[in-house]
């Protein structure tokens, strides 16, 4: 088996098995794409619904994830941004088998949002630790490119 060694500190070095470094990997790339999948657009701006991202961050029980949700409006609150922009509260039809359907409340979530529900969730759940780089980085690069429209619009 091929090794590979990952300092962490001078006093610190870890023997990981290649193997396990490229299911990491490949454990990502399917995270990434997968939250990608679940993103939704409408009038030009993405989001995701909160009932699908409750599961793809491993909460079972939608009580629990509203308070991961309460605690990111919080946060959007205290940052002085409007919390109605990036959290919409929606009612969806969900079917329930034999023709049966029923009224269930979501939430229309942007980015940002899910960014604060995820730096707001349990970073020991493997997703939520995944979540916190992912949305962060691409919170980021949002910002990055909002930047360089501006400096343009500026020269000219």
């Amino acid at each position: 088996m091929e090794i590979t060694t990952h300092k962490t500190s001078p006093h610190n070095t870890y023997i990981i098995p290649k193997q396990k470094l490229y299911m990491q990997e490949q454990t990502i790339s399917n995270l990434r794409t997968t939250f990608e999948d679940h993103a939704n657009k409408r009038d030009n701006v993405e989001f995701w619904f909160a009932r699908d991202l409750q599961k793809l961050l491993d909460y079972y029980e939608w009580r629990n994830f509203l308070n991961i949700i309460k605690k990111a409006k919080v946060a959007c609150r205290i940052s002085n941004i409007s919390i109605k922009n990036h959290f919409v509260e929606v009612n969806k039809k969900v079917h329930l088998g034999s023709k049966a359907e029923r009224i269930i409340q979501d939430i229309m979530l942007t980015r940002y949002a899910c960014y604060l529900i995820a730096q707001n969730g349990d970073p020991k759940k493997e997703k939520i630790a995944f979540a916190q780089s992912y949305f962060a980085i691409q919170t980021r690069k949002q910002e990055l490119i909002q930047q360089r429209i501006a400096l343009q619009e500026r020269i000219r």
